[in-house]
């Protein structure tokens, strides 16, 4: 797919996504280019904040996709950031729109932190709403791809709100998120983590470099497809079980369905949503680069294999110390010392791709997936209640 012309592709009703895909290493670049430009006022905005305040509340809420953003960072900025200072907590628009008196407190002070790829849907204009009724001291943070999407448009002149734009190519035209996830979660990752710039920009260098292999690995992904398969299993802890989420989310939409997935931690598998592996399950089990959580994604490697029930099983990997001796989708030792919240970003381009070739040996069209309009690009039919 990678290789196909533009004409090539259009039948196939692919081309937006497939270019979408094999971009994100370049969009990569270009977020880092952008956080650099705005550091400084980043800086500014959290250091108010923190000067102000004793312990803040920061929400990481987004809708579908955008909110699989704060599951995968949250985990990393856990361990990086002061939790006496900032609260962390990753909540859906979804949920926060449903049950907002749950989570936003009057007396709390809150930083919002809205993902968005068009800023437009109606839980994620809601969720600002709710969250400027109910908070008095309430500071937002608007991570988007859309300079003029709603979201974006009520950040203009309120100097508790701070937008961040992601690159314009990141707006994936396409059905699913791509590029619009990679950006949006590596920007949350550049703002709050914790160590010098001069890192941050050696982690995009590397992890551009696996992105760029993910592409020029193509056939590998491929020939996992040929397989006789029907359904798809994500396994990961951590960061990475936040991207497994990701991950079984496109297949589900690209193939509209016609092939199941499952998702789950590499420790919480086997409390029952092992039932769902028989004899045309691919699984693949993204594997930590932190030495000890290693240790169990390849103890739930070493089981499933010996199981020997599951069609095909696969670990996603950085080469280590200690490996899975089976099939492997391998990153070099250039890659060790990445962080695995930073490792989401080239391991979701190889599920974004063998949800791509999967959804076109369904015979699915993976720019417009929903043969029938009920799921669309940007959700339709919501009613959205006044809460009082």
């Amino acid at each position: 797919m990678f290789t196909l012309s533009e004409e090539a592709l259009v039948p196939l009703g692919a081309s937006n996504t497939t270019a979408e895909i094999k971009q994100q290493p370049d969009l990569w670049d270009e977020t880092y280019t952008l956080f650099i430009k705005k550091s400084r006022e980043i800086k500014e905005f959290l250091q108010k904040l923190s000067e102000k305040h004793g312990r803040i509340r920061v929400i990481f809420t987004g809708a579908g996709t955008s909110a699989y953003v704060g599951d995968t960072v949250i985990p990393y900025l856990k361990e990086k950031m002061d939790e006496k200072q900032w609260e962390l907590i990753s909540i859906p628009t979804t949920t926060l729109v449903s049950n907002p008196y749950q989570f936003l407190k009057a007396d709390f002070p809150t930083v919002l932190v809205s993902f968005a790829r068009s800023g437009n849907s109606p839980e994620s204009i809601a969720a600002v709403q709710l969250a400027e009724q109910m908070v008095t001291n309430l500071y937002q943070l608007t991570i988007t791809c859309a300079k003029d999407g709603e979201l974006a448009k009520r950040a203009s002149g309120d100097e508790n709100h701070l937008l961040l734009l992601m690159p314009e190519r990141a707006n994936d035209q396409g059905f699913a998120m791509t590029g619009s996830y990679s950006c949006m979660t590596l920007t949350a990752l550049l703002i709050f983590d914790t160590v010098r710039a001069e890192e941050k920009g050696a982690i995009v260098k590397t992890i551009r470099h696996m992105g760029e292999s993910v592409i020029q690995r193509e056939d590998k992904i491929q020939k996992m497809i040929d397989r006789d398969f029907d359904r798809i299993i994500y396994l990961g802890s951590g960061s990475l079980e936040g991207v497994t989420r990701e991950a079984h989310l496109k297949v589900l939409e690209l193939t509209a369905g016609k092939i199941v997935t499952a998702y789950d931690s590499s420790l919480g598998f086997r409390h029952g949503p092992k039932s769902f592996v028989n004899e045309k399950a691919l699984i693949f089990v993204f594997v930590s680069n932190h030495p000890y959580t290693r240790r169990y994604d390849l103890d739930m490697l070493h089981e499933l294999n010996h199981d020997n029930i599951a069609n095909y099983i696969c670990a996603i990997e950085v080469d280590g110390e200690t490996n899975y001796d089976g099939e492997t989708f391998a990153f070099g030792i250039e890659a060790r010392t990445v962080p695995d919240a930073y490792l989401a970003l080239p391991f979701v381009m190889i599920a974004q791709t063998v949800s791509l070739l999967a959804s076109i040996k369904v015979g699915n069209t993976p720019d417009t997936p929903s043969p029938t309009g009920t799921v669309n690009r940007v959700v339709k039919g919501v009613s959205i209640y006044e809460y009082k």
